[in-house]
């Protein structure tokens, strides 16, 4: 068999478009991902339970902050975050690195975020880590498993 460079530059061509194709296939569930994060913590910002459990799927299962009870079903999502927007007034959310990670409908995004509250007029900062699994659901990612704790101090 002889070496032809049109067969060889034509193979070239459609690995680059082929590899560009997959490439922007991944990048878009990603940003898309970072997208219902960013949402999520508009929603927490304004202080209504409703609207942050609206980013969970009915089957959601929450580990959260201030809590060291399993929420798996809406009344207790709710519960959860009714009693967060009364312990912590003001309650916003402000995102550090993440680090996503999408398989197929399934995505995990990891990573570290910042909570401020007001209290007794003085603005605190409650530092946590997060792990948000998210499921898609037609063109809405939810999240299905939410672990957050506040972050360890560094070891001395």
């Amino acid at each position: 068999m002889r070496f032809s460079p049109k067969i060889a530059s034509a193979a070239l061509v459609l690995c680059i478009v082929l590899l560009s194709f997959s490439s922007s296939a991944l990048v878009e569930p990603k940003a898309d991902v970072a997208a219902a994060t960013l949402a999520w913590g508009q929603a927490l910002g304004e202080g209504e339970p409703e609207k942050v459990i609206a980013f969970y799927s009915d089957d959601a299962a929450l580990w959260g902050t201030l809590s060291p009870t399993l929420r798996s079903d809406r009344a207790a999502l709710r519960d959860y975050f009714v009693t967060a927007f009364k312990l912590l007034p003001g309650l916003k959310v402000a995102f550090g690195d993440q680090l996503i990670r999408v398989y197929g409908n399934t995505a995990v995004n990891t990573g570290h975020y910042t909570f401020s509250y007001v209290k007794d007029g003085e603005t605190k900062t409650l530092p946590a880590r997060y792990s948000f699994t998210y499921v898609r659901n037609g063109e809405r990612w939810l999240i299905v498993d939410h672990h957050s704790s506040a972050m360890p101090s560094t070891p001395r």
